[in-house]
């Protein structure tokens, strides 16, 4: 049962962990400080610069955005859409994609989708499409906990609460298909790896999401759309060498049981379910 196809890479986790541990034992001979052992891990110093170095990888969208323009650039290149623009700072979005067909799809930038900015995001009145397309760099992130945080805990909850509705996710990024994150599709086949700029991408991770919003009494069940009917989304399939058995759709079970408004979230590839959740609150934080 599986959420999504990579995990998280067991042997680069280990190593993370101990050098993580090194680094807080043996920091005091690190540079030029001139404090001896003691003063150094009293001082804040080794505390300070952790955090200064985990705000700069945390903060900054430069590569992430890099990483999307290559991306956004191929689809135009290669014909799947007919051309893009950076929403700019003031939009709550990222990015707006004319699809072929003269639709608008909108874009959401987000990162590994287990934290609270994963709830921050706005539909805006002219998407005729919207996504989330989730870019995580940190390899040592668990791709299992992450999407499923995201789809069911965070997305489904938000979803349903403020009725903003998300035709679907886009689960991808550099980091896929590395030693960081091995990818089940190269091991597969080596020969699917489509070169953008300095990257080298295997298929991306797709989940269709259904059209109308879940709602206890009127739409307890909505079935997720068909790939056909997301075209942002079907163009990141054809263009970077998916294939159909491997697009994910998610359906959203919604009920109420006493106050709380219920969901179910479940996952199906293939014609299988890959992962389904129990009735769950709703709980926004």
């Amino acid at each position: 049962m599986s959420v999504i196809p990579c995990e998280q890479n067991k042997a680069l986790r280990k190593k993370i962990l101990e050098f993580a541990e090194t680094l807080k034992t043996e920091s005091h001979k690190l540079g030029d400080h001139g404090l001896d052992e003691n003063e150094f891990y009293n001082s804040g110093l080794f505390r300070g610069a952790v955090e200064r170095v985990r705000g700069q990888f945390s903060a900054t969208m430069r590569e992430k955005r890099e990483f999307a323009s290559h991306v956004l650039n191929h689809l135009q290149d290669e014909g799947h859409i007919e051309g893009w623009k950076s929403a700019g700072e003031a939009n709550r979005h990222d990015y707006s994609v004319k699809l072929n067909s003269g639709k608008t799809a909108i874009i959401e930038l987000k990162g590994c989708l287990d934290g609270n900015n994963t709830n921050i995001f706005e539909r805006p009145p002219h998407a005729q499409e919207f996504i989330i397309w989730s870019v995580c760099t940190n390899p040592g992130a668990d791709p299992q906990h992450n999407a499923w945080s995201g789809i069911h805990t965070r997305l489904s909850a938000e979803i349903i609460h403020r009725e903003q509705r998300v035709d679907g996710i886009v689960i991808w990024d550099m980091v896929c298909g590395t030693i960081g994150r091995p990818c089940p599709k190269l091991q597969a086949d080596a020969s699917r790896i489509t070169e953008v700029g300095p990257f080298k991408l295997p298929p991306p991770c797709i989940y269709v999401l259904p059209p109308t919003i879940p709602s206890p009494r009127n739409n307890p069940k909505p079935a997720p759309q068909t790939l056909g009917d997301v075209q942002i989304l079907e163009a990141f399939h054809n263009c970077f060498g998916g294939q159909d058995p491997e697009v994910s759709y998610v359906e959203f079970e919604v009920d109420h049981s006493g106050v709380d408004t219920v969901r179910k979230t479940r996952i199906i590839r293939d014609g299988r379910v890959e992962r389904e959740s129990e009735m769950t609150a709703i709980r926004r934080s």
